[in-house]
């Protein structure tokens, strides 16, 4: 595995693009924000994009936003609303398995003064799509990902809103701008990696319709000829970051992960992602067995951009946490579509990459992880680290909400 020179960021991500100086596309979106972008001219058009919904609407809401009531979707909805003067129709597709921490959240935001629409695919055949995409993909998720994206879009067109806001483009967060591109039309979110192939193609069959799909899928083409647009607001706003976003929306009611958790059950040290399902925990795992790395990685990599962790620190943090994963996850999971804790090894063991090699009967080892083909200078606890990080969270919680207020 090869790992960018600024970040932690290894090249087994698919779609990841990487310069000839070997940085990664997300670092080199990072070095544009303070130097190359004109953030008052990109403020600019985003509300004249704004002032052009609020016209073309015909009816209540003149924006759609596809919301968990999570971190990133409690700050776009309240800067759609309370910055840009919208009014905005949230659309939440509810994932399988929500956890009492999500039900709170997506309360929260309806609690915030918001309409909401709740919608959630049949699930006997997303559970039967989930288990196929396991054993297809090891990538149960996989299936959610076409409703999770789809909702906003099918609401917008069925009530014929005119703008759509989502949150970040992969193509600058993640680096894999071959798929999205890099700019601000959040149309094109079809093009991401997990949502390319056109799902009716993908699952019809097995006893699955085209009708058990309509949830699944987005017509961007009627969409563009009706007029609709869809942006990125990260792409627009300066201040977006996933740190300052979640201090944002803790400020006005967000719930995290509880602080006695063991941070090894969700192989990473962020508390404040991924709150409302909790099979993401267990689908970061088959990752790191795909690609070799996992949600520690993703986390690290955008703490090391933001500055607020060294990359030294980040390899401290993926060693300890990346790919592990809470054995009650494993085993709910396996109930939920029934298959034994055996079967799922050998099919999660039978997708490894090639950076693993084994070195017992049921264990394995990456092949020059980043901690051993760039050790650290000094000891880092990584405990240390952490406590640092929520102590500049409770701090960043305080000025984003003073920054809101005078927005």
């Amino acid at each position: 595995m090869r790992y960018c020179r600024k970040c932690v960021q290894p090249d087994t991500r698919p779609g990841i693009y990487f310069n000839e100086e070997g940085i990664c596309g997300a670092c080199l979106y990072q070095e544009n924000i303070g130097t190359e972008i004109n953030w008052d001219a990109r403020e600019r058009e985003l509300r004249e994009i704004s002032e052009w919904a609020k016209e073309k609407s015909s009816g209540v809401y003149n924006c759609v936003i596809g919301v968990s009531g999570g971190k990133d979707s409690t700050f776009q909805s309240l800067f759609a609303r309370n910055v840009l003067g919208l009014h905005p129709l949230l659309v939440n597709s509810e994932p399988e398995g929500i956890t009492n921490t999500g039900r709170h959240n997506i309360e929260n935001l309806k609690s915030l003064g918001f309409d909401v629409i709740s919608m959630r695919p049949n699930p006997l055949v997303m559970k039967k799509l989930i288990k196929r995409d396991f054993y297809r993909y090891l990538n149960p998720v996989k299936v959610t990902e076409y409703s999770l994206w789809s909702s906003a879009y099918i609401v917008a067109l069925a009530f014929k809103i005119p703008l759509i806001i989502q949150g970040e483009n992969p193509g600058l967060t993640l680096g894999v701008r071959k798929k999205t591109g890099t700019d601000g039309n959040a149309l094109k979110a079809n093009l991401q990696d997990t949502l390319e192939k056109d799902c009716l193609s993908e699952y019809v069959g097995d006893g699955i319709e085209p009708r058990d799909l309509f949830m699944f899928h987005y017509d961007r083409h009627r969409l563009e000829k009706e007029g609709i647009k869809g942006v990125w607001l990260q792409y627009y706003v300066k201040e977006w970051s996933q740190p300052g976003n979640a201090a944002f929306s803790m400020a006005h009611g967000l719930w995290i992960k509880s602080a006695d958790l063991d941070l090894h059950d969700i192989g990473t040290y962020r508390r404040y992602s991924q709150l409302d399902s909790e099979m993401v925990q267990l689908n970061q795992m088959l990752k790191h067995i795909k690609f070799g790395f996992g949600q520690a990685t993703d986390h690290a990599c955008y703490d090391i951009r933001d500055q607020i962790i060294s990359r030294e620190e980040g390899t401290a943090l993926i060693k300890e946490f990346d790919g592990k994963c809470g054995q009650q996850y494993i085993q709910q999971f396996c109930d939920y579509i029934g298959i034994t804790s055996d079967e799922f090894w050998r099919v999660a063991n039978s997708f490894r990459g090639k950076m693993w090699k084994r070195v017992g009967k049921d264990q394995w080892k990456l092949n020059d992880p980043i901690w051993e083909s760039e050790p650290p200078s000094q000891k880092i606890n990584v405990y240390d680290v952490i406590r640092r990080l929520d102590l500049l969270l409770q701090e960043d919680t305080i000025a984003k909400k003073k920054w809101f207020e005078n927005k």
